[in-house]
């Protein structure tokens, strides 16, 4: 599949380059609107070592602007307050969104500090709460529910939501579902590698000793079912039915391994695979999933792949 069969839903603009901002943290909301940070390059520092929009780093809080792409309209807001932690971005109900580190710690007292900054329409700070320590993946749902997974310091850590390796969260910073608590998995994560929604259910794939797994979580009922992962390791999954998009990536190439999959029997088998070429190449953080449709990130450029 050539560039010119995947038509480009957003790519910054020119004129945003020129002037120094730069696109960094992007989520696709459960709306299928897609939202990506500007931030000026003034406030970045950018890594020797790390290509990509991956390697810029905000080295002090700072402003930016949040673009919003839906059904082809752009809207932007102005942003106050972001951190320099911040790396991962995300979209709430009513018109609000989230921005978030990957870790966070305890306080003189033991209490936690906050990791992430719930943010009104209007683009200012409402609230500080903590999601959790070692976020390795983060997506939310319809109802304003966030979805995390944890990398292993979190996992084995003092965090005791983080212990179980998935979790989804309020607004508020409460825990309202847990895999050991209303459910089981086959065995303990070590750490989250892709997450999707599927209307009301989330999907979170993760690994572990024993292998990769896909388990989709309903919150209504608190009920898991889990599959082993089809591939072993992916970036990206997006789930519509008995039909399933998995994403490899190639790191700072300009294509990506989309392979496509069935419910048989209870296990999700591969029924293709294909190479897509994208016009920029890719990095980590590139790909994500929302209600049957794999969104790609190449360069500052994004399509979309439908299940």
């Amino acid at each position: 599949m050539t560039p010119g069969e995947l038509p480009a839903v957003w790519s910054l603009p020119p004129e945003d380059a020129r002037a120094g901002w730069r696109a960094l943290w992007w989520t696709v909301g459960p709306g299928g609107e897609l939202a990506v940070m500007l931030v000026h390059s003034r406030n970045l520092h950018r890594s020797p070592y790390v290509r990509g929009w991956v390697g810029w780093r905000v080295v002090a809080p700072c402003d930016g602007v949040l673009v919003v792409v839906s059904d082809g309209v752009e809207r932007r807001t102005p942003v106050t307050g972001i951190t320099a932690s911040t790396g991962h971005l995300a979209l709430l109900s009513w018109s609000r969104f989230l921005l978030a580190a990957c870790r966070t710690g305890q306080d003189g007292t033991g209490a936690w500090e906050s990791n992430a900054i719930v943010y009104s329409p209007g683009g200012y700070p409402i609230s500080h709460i903590c999601i959790g320590d070692d976020l390795d993946y983060l997506v939310t749902d319809r109802d304003g529910g966030i979805w995390t997974s944890h990398g292993d310091e979190g996992i084995h850590g003092n965090h005791p939501a983080s212990s179980e390796g998935l979790a989804r969260w309020n607004t508020d910073g409460g825990q309202t579902w847990g895999p050991l608590g209303r459910g089981r998995l086959p065995v303990l994560p070590l750490g989250g590698i892709a997450g999707t929604t599927e209307e009301d259910v989330a999907w979170l794939g993760w690994f572990s000793p024993e292998g990769s797994f896909l388990s989709r979580v309903d919150p209504a009922a608190g009920s898991v079912t889990s599959y082993r992962h089809p591939l072993g390791d992916t970036d990206g999954i997006a789930v519509r039915g008995t039909r399933m998009l998995l994403s490899h990536q190639f790191h700072h190439r300009p294509g990506v391994e989309l392979n496509r999959a069935e419910l048989v029997d209870d296990a999700w088998v591969i029924t293709s695979q294909e190479h897509l070429r994208l016009p920029e190449p890719v990095t980590r953080r590139c790909v994500q999933g929302r209600d049957g449709v794999l969104w790609i990130r190449g360069g500052d450029t994004w399509v979309r792949v439908e299940a």
